[in-house]
């Protein structure tokens, strides 16, 4: 049971994989919803704060020491740039949203991306992130579980 809760913890820590991977597999494997989301979003907030602190200096050395990691760079600025209208017009709401959003292109990395290439304030930021990881963590449960599938199933 313990090697498996650490299995979603570092499960979710994965880019892209993130929670949309690591819930529905703990819970699959047989994990404890609870635990598997407790697992999952522990994860999945560990990469946030070092992403704010550490990505610039990260790219920019990665486009100073090779073209093929620089062009990965400007691939992984784009994509967060695509991302960031929202974050923009919203602010922290905005970032929130696009962190909870379980679907690809969005979630921790890319919403704690796009608040250090916006400048955004790191406390508000991880804040915002914080809270978007948990929605997604919920909505991630719910749909792994089978709720959405029941309530469906009534109309």
């Amino acid at each position: 049971m313990r090697q498996l809760f650490f299995h979603v913890f570092f499960m979710s820590m994965i880019p892209v994989v993130e929670l949309r991977g690591a819930i529905p597999y703990g819970l699959a494997a047989g994990l404890d919803p609870w635990l598997t989301y407790l697992a999952a979003v522990a994860g999945n907030m560990v990469p946030v704060p070092f992403i704010m602190i550490f990505i610039r200096r990260i790219f920019n050395w990665a486009r100073e020491h090779s073209r093929w990691l620089g062009n990965r760079v400007r691939w992984l600025e784009d994509r967060a740039e695509k991302k960031s209208d929202l974050v923009r017009r919203y602010a922290l709401a905005g970032l929130t949203v696009l962190v909870a959003i379980p679907l690809p292109g969005t979630g921790a990395w890319t919403g704690t991306l796009a608040a250090s290439l916006l400048d955004m304030d790191f406390k508000s930021s991880i804040l915002a992130c914080m809270g978007g990881v948990l929605l997604a963590g919920i909505i991630m449960a719910v749909a792994s579980t089978g709720v959405f599938n029941a309530i469906l199933a009534l109309f």
